[in-house]
């Protein structure tokens, strides 16, 4: 693997060129159960607001997360299945993306070095992959080659410790992992514990270091899950999986240090009564709208962000199906589309960009237990 920066363009899963004609492909991840049969690839055509099926790329069992690396030229997915008899637990598959067809093909399978993967992310020059090891409780480095292909770790941290939650929170449980913007901090979130954990990250060779506030408690028994930067890296915004919630962490950005300046904000309506724990977040293209899914309220929930980064309630929305496990904005802003894992199908909505509420457009498409999208754009030559 060379030492030199990749050119980087893709921005974050969309290839986008200006004045060119682009091909755009939404990929699938699902559990591996009633019938599916690995990583789904659709054809998106913007002006008919369809999705056309094009491939169904075999995988390992239940690749279940999904990151296009920031070339645009590969896509990765983490998987319960193992890569070989004698790995511990999950394994991470690299495949090859067709620049004219938005197809798959295997490149090859790596241990995840842990049990139950549930997260992957790279680095912003595309050099390395931060895998999240649920069940095992640890972070791991990956390597990534020019030709796609992973090797073996250059770090990995593993976490001890609980929380209040008697059965969710018996341990460490790492959920995801992220870069900051400028590429100089690694955060690390895990519901077992309650904690964010802060590293230096050292691009020249894969290497996490202790930051200088080693890590940041939120609310006992929230249960941190995914979270997301603002474009100016001045704030994080977490989703709390236990209980519900959002919080909002300001950032700065010399240290790398995490502040929580409002927690736990409720995402559910105050009539909702039933279970329910949330799962994924985002903002949109326009960075003025935050959205978060709920499973078992089965809504998207919408808030305005306001000049001090902190949270407008603006309403909710039906994901028009069960346990939207994952959703997706498109690089342009213009739609979104949520994963409802357990009605197996795919919901597509347009975003209104003055009020940020969603509409459901075209018809739902049936997969069996989707849970993670990604959408790249790849560029049409003339």
């Amino acid at each position: 693997m060379k030492s030199t920066v990749l050119i980087v363009f893709l921005c974050v899963v969309s290839l986008l060129s200006v004045g060119q004609v682009q091909k755009e492909f939404l990929y699938v991840g699902t559990y591996s159960v009633r019938g599916s049969e690995g990583i789904y690839v659709y054809s998106f055509n913007r002006a008919k607001k369809t999705l056309t099926l094009v491939q169904k790329a075999p995988a390992l069992e239940s690749p279940t997360y999904l990151s296009i690396h920031p070339t645009g030229k590969f896509l990765y997915s983490v998987n319960r299945g193992k890569a070989g008899e004698t790995d511990p637990g999950g394994s991470v598959s690299a495949y090859a993306i067709d620049p004219k067809t938005g197809m798959l093909s295997g490149l090859n399978n790596r241990s995840s070095f842990g049990v139950a993967p549930c997260h992957i992310s790279f680095d912003k020059t595309g050099q390395y992959a931060f895998v999240s090891n649920y069940m095992e409780g640890n972070v791991v480095v990956l390597p990534l080659f020019e030709d796609g292909l992973v090797g073996n770790p250059t770090d990995s941290k593993k976490y001890s410790g609980s929380s209040v939650h008697p059965t969710r929170q018996e341990s460490s449980h790492v959920h995801s992992t992220l870069v900051s913007p400028d590429n100089k901090f690694v955060y690390v979130a895990d519901l077992g514990t309650d904690k964010i954990y802060i590293y230096r990250f050292d691009p020249a060779n894969g290497k996490l270091e202790e930051a200088k506030q080693p890590h940041v408690s939120v609310a006992a028994g929230s249960g941190p899950r995914h979270f997301t930067f603002n474009a100016k890296g001045t704030f994080v915004y977490l989703v709390e999986e236990l209980v519900s919630s959002v919080s909002i962490l300001s950032v700065n950005k010399q240290t790398g240090t995490l502040t929580v300046i409002q927690d736990t904000i409720a995402s559910l309506v105050p009539t909702f009564t039933g279970q329910n724990t949330s799962a994924d977040i985002h903002i949109g293209a326009s960075g003025k709208f935050l959205y978060l899914s709920n499973r078992g309220a089965n809504t998207i929930v919408i808030y305005e962000i306001l000049g001090d980064g902190k949270l407008k309630y603006i309403g909710e929305q039906s994901t028009l199906g069960n346990t939207p496990r994952n959703f997706f904005i498109d690089a342009k802003g213009e739609y979104l589309f949520v994963a409802n894992q357990d009605s197996d199908t795919i919901i597509m909505f347009k975003i209104n960009p003055k009020t940020g509420r969603l509409s459901v457009v075209g018809k739902p498409v049936k997969v069996p237990s989707p849970v993670c999208l990604k959408m790249a754009a790849l560029p049409v030559k003339k």
